[in-house]
């Protein structure tokens, strides 16, 4: 259970999208005010949701709308549908992002690897200007599909060798890292702290979309997994270890990320220079791992199998994230009435359609990334509240009766009650002031703008409006009633 749990949280989000969103948030002095908001995001977000999605889901043995349903009756269903449409709608361009793992797990095995930053540059930005980005997509979702298709168990078994292999390839990674020259300058920024950074809202709101995008918290994917949880598991400790391993991994991403691109450039660079370059790794750093890891092997003894070893674990690390995003949308048109096996192959051949603007375009990524990532603060949100509904005390009372759990505290039941929902709509609402004064103040309004607050509230908007419109249909296969949590 805990590997395959694993095998959701740890992935490309750590270590793709965790040292590119360090790098965009980190001030001239450091990172470390960033990383200061995004552990405490660990214990008062994510672990705590993470707690709930085990119990939830444990207790309804249903998708993610059905559990909805089932603790909060028919008029949750369409927040039930946000959740997983946000979780299906990241998979869309997911995909995309497993597909450059595959792709330069390839080029490893068949090519040099670039010894220069322009080298590397001109292999990715070759790579992005091809049609190969839809063909590797292609290639991940058609992966996805056959494994999930074949059901829980291939799943599982396929995260036993996944996991522990990813763990083992970053440890190694980043003890090379720290044996290049000036490479700890660069682990140095990552953690020193420039605290006027705290007072940027949007440092805040990329925390704890990070931290929500590191843990699945609130997804609704470990939701869907714990319908298949014994009731031996631990739900607290399973939660702990879910949220504390990923975040570790996720540092280890960024102290690797951070000292090669330090010890690359340091000889003939400036800091300024440097973090420049980190920023500029195409559209919001979306290129920033592809184009430093390979640089940082050719630099090492046995560089070409530890890259191949690298890119493999990556792959495993994407593709394991992305089994979970599809069983998720399979899950909940098996729960509709769909046969599972053609829910998976629709799953597929949906996800690989609404995915080739991500693939064809880079802006279009980062928009969908940008978008849906903030997305996952309303989806939890949606969990915490849904929690509410099914009794909180009660929740924990039952969980402190199990033998071997632990208990959540009072502490838990707090902060999923009021800490949860105060933080999602203080942040909303403070990102959307400062959006409107001072980042952004002429596009703000705009929806075209590739990150604007209006391009969040329209593509949000829409999902909702169909969601509440279509609420009774979402409902009526689950209200026939179940177990209490």
């Amino acid at each position: 259970m805990i590997l395959s749990v694993l095998g959701i949280a740890v992935g490309t989000g750590n270590i793709w999208r965790f040292p590119r969103i360090a790098a965009q948030n980190g001030g001239d002095e450091g990172a470390g005010a960033f990383l200061v908001a995004w552990l405490v995001f660990l214990f008062v977000w994510s672990v705590p949701l993470i707690i709930a999605e085990y119990a939830l889901g444990r207790s309804a043995r249903r998708g993610v709308v059905g559990t909805f349903v089932h603790h909060g009756g028919a008029k949750r269903a369409w927040m039930g549908g946000f959740v997983a449409l946000t979780a299906t709608a990241i998979m869309f361009y997911y995909s995309v992002v497993a597909g450059w793992c595959v792709h330069y797990l390839g080029a490893s095995i068949l090519q040099d690897l670039p010894v220069t930053t322009q080298a590397s540059t001109a292999v990715w930005e070759g790579f992005q200007d091809s049609g190969l980005p839809v063909l590797f997509h292609g290639i991940a979702m058609f992966v996805a599909v056959v494994v999930v298709r074949r059901g829980v168990t291939s799943i599982e078994r396929l995260n036993r060798i996944l996991v522990p292999t990813l763990l083992v390839v970053v440890v190694i990674s980043m003890i090379r890292t720290l044996l290049l020259p000036g490479s700890f300058e660069g682990i140095a920024y990552l953690f020193t702290p420039q605290w006027s950074q705290l007072s940027n809202a949007n440092v805040w709101l990329e925390a704890l979309t990070q931290n929500a995008w590191d843990t699945g918290a609130g997804w609704g994917l470990i939701l869907s997994y714990a319908a298949y949880m014994s009731a031996r598991h631990s739900v607290v400790k399973s939660a702990l270890i879910t949220g504390v391993t990923n975040n570790v991994v996720s540092l280890i991403a960024a102290v690797t990320i951070f000292g090669t691109v330090f010890s690359v450039l340091g000889a003939e660079m400036s800091r300024p220079e440097i973090l420049a370059v980190m920023k500029e790794s195409g559209p919001a750093s979306t290129g920033l791992t592809f184009i430093w890891m390979p640089q940082l092997f050719a630099k090492m003894a046995l560089g070409k199998p530890l890259s191949i070893l690298f890119f493999l674990g990556l792959t495993f690390a994407a593709l394991s994230s992305l089994l979970s995003m599809v069983e998720l949308a399979a899950r909940t048109l098996v729960d509709h009435g769909v046969e599972r096996g053609r829910a998976v192959v629709i799953t597929g051949l949906v996800g690989f359609g609404l995915g080739i603007p991500s693939a064809i375009n880079l802006d279009v990524l980062g928009n969908q990334d940008f978008v849906w990532g903030v997305a996952l603060m309303i989806s939890g949100l949606f969990v915490a509240m849904l929690a509410r509904d099914a009794g909180l005390a009660k929740m924990r009372e039952r969980m402190r009766a199990q033998e071997g759990e632990w208990d959540p505290s009072v502490a838990w039941v707090v902060i999923l009650r009021f800490v949860v929902p105060t933080l999602a709509v203080v942040l909303l609402l403070w990102w959307l002031y400062l959006s409107a004064t001072a980042y952004a103040p002429d596009t703000w309004w705009n929806p075209a703008d590739t990150y604007s607050v209006a391009t969040c509230a329209l593509q949000w908007s829409v999902a909702i409006i169909l969601l509440v419109a279509l609420g009774r249909r979402l409902a009526a296969p689950f209200e026939s009633g179940g177990e209490d949590p």
